[in-house]
């Protein structure tokens, strides 16, 4: 494998492809905190003009971290769908750049060799791609999946309805949800962040979820994003649960840092399976965010975006109904500014598509980063076009509990409208019928609480 390029005369030399996947990159303060980052422009180029003539068959034989000494490489690799991986793998990964691109390729095209990719190849090809390039190939790249209603559809744009409160308050809670949904948000799962994070608290939030829709026959799905040690204590106690939550990270080393592992996740998956109260095949949800690996010492000398992948990785084991990046909440150590911000949005969202997860985004910022209003409202706008499959919701766009900034119940609708997209087909429905929503604008009972009983 060649790791070394001339630019202006001048010979880069690189000592692995972990270093070119990293000095590939594009600007990221995470990065740069490692270590790890191209120390000029030019070298970033020499990198990427390796890493374009990188065979595809070489970057599945160099992951970041080697097979026998972390879990995540490892089931990576044994769960490669060795006839998808066949199809591409005489590419470079700047000839998988160009397929993907292609006016030609579909997205049932990338649906078919997604299971032939692991997170290293998907991470590569990202960081030879523009914004609009990744843009371009993830709205391709649709992923439908079923829970209680049918997500990822195309012309079709979710939400995450976030009724958060900072003591757990039922009716605080509901209160919030109420609003939400008078304005059409919350078809993808309505997800509650608990600031008590036990077993009875979680059981508690749910059986008050499932009574409001349950009452209203509302086509969604209840989650309380406790850990899932708890969620699985929760489900003991026979409450109605139709997701199961938790934060990924990218590594072995990171995901004992969250109190996981692979075996544990089987576990809690196979339990839902068992428990679960989802009439449809896709019961688990994950959350993910470029810099958790760092956070906790877990990166191992590799870069964000591609451990950021290697969560997706992870993820497709389970066949998710909900995956999404909560690109800005880590804080500027990691993504800086609106810049970097907007570029990871795009990136998570990309590979995940392409690695066969129903993609969403919180595309959000917390108050110390070096991002405005604005070029928030810009993201969640490329995002829509980008066919992104589902974003948050919350009043005002600023969660009272976390305090960051995301998007608000408004946002939603405002995408929505910008973009001619609806929400999944059982939620417009029902939206229609509540006259809440009617052909692709407001109704006689937008934003009116009182619609809910």
């Amino acid at each position: 494998m060649n790791l070394s390029s001339i630019i202006r005369n001048q010979r880069y030399e690189f000592t692995s492809l972990k270093e070119v996947l990293a000095k590939s990159n594009g600007p990221k303060s995470g990065d740069d905190q490692a270590g790890i980052s191209a120390e000029s422009a030019v070298e970033r180029v020499a990198a990427r003009a390796v890493l374009a003539d990188t065979l595809i068959s070489e970057v599945r034989n160099h992951p970041v971290i080697p097979y026998g000494d972390d879990e995540l490489t490892r089931i990576v690799e044994d769960d490669l769908h060795d006839g998808s991986y066949q199809a591409i793998q005489h590419l470079t990964l700047g000839g998988f750049r160009e397929w993907l691109l292609e006016t030609t390729t579909t997205g049932s095209d990338i649906r078919s060799i997604s299971r032939g990719l692991t997170p290293e190849m998907v991470a590569g090809v990202t960081k030879l791609m523009s914004n609009m390039d990744l843009m371009t190939v993830s709205a391709k790249a649709e992923v439908v999946v079923r829970a209680n209603n049918t997500l990822g559809l195309a012309g079709r744009l979710s939400s995450r309805l976030q009724p958060n409160h900072p003591t757990d308050d039922i009716n605080g809670i509901l209160y919030s949800l109420k609003e939400g949904l008078c304005y059409g948000c919350g078809d993808a799962v309505i997800g509650v962040n608990p600031a008590t994070d036990t077993a009875e608290s979680t059981a508690a939030i749910l059986r008050a979820l499932n009574s409001v829709t349950s009452r209203n026959s509302i086509p969604t799905q209840n989650c309380v994003l406790s850990h899932v040690t708890v969620q699985m204590q929760a489900l003991d106690l026979d409450c109605p649960m139709d997701l199961m939550f938790q934060s990924l990270s990218g590594t072995e080393k990171g995901n004992k840092a969250f109190g996981i592992s692979v075996s544990l996740m089987d576990e809690a998956a196979d339990k839902m399976k068992k428990l679960g109260s989802t009439k449809g095949p896709n019961q688990m949800y994950f959350e993910t965010g470029q810099g958790s690996e760092l956070s906790s010492a877990a990166h191992h000398g590799a870069d964000q975006v591609t451990l950021e992948a290697r969560c997706y990785g992870f993820a497709r084991r389970y066949d998710p109904f909900l995956v999404n990046t909560v690109v800005g909440f880590i804080g500027p150590e990691y993504l800086e500014d609106g810049q970097q911000i907007t570029r990871a949005g795009l990136e998570d969202h990309f590979m995940g598509k392409l690695l066969g997860l129903p993609m969403g985004c919180d595309a959000c910022f917390t108050y110390h980063a070096d991002m405005s209003q604005n070029e928030l409202e810009n993201l969640k706008v490329l995002l829509g076009v980008a066919g992104c499959t589902y974003l948050m919701s919350m009043p005002v766009g600023d969660d009272i509990m976390l305090n960051y900034q995301s998007t608000s119940y408004h946002d939603v609708s405002s995408v929505r409208s910008l973009t001619g997209k609806k929400a999944t087909p059982e939620f417009d429905a029902w939206l229609s019928h509540m006259d809440i929503w009617e052909d692709g604008k407001p109704g006689g009972r937008y934003g009116d609480p009182s619609v809910i009983r």
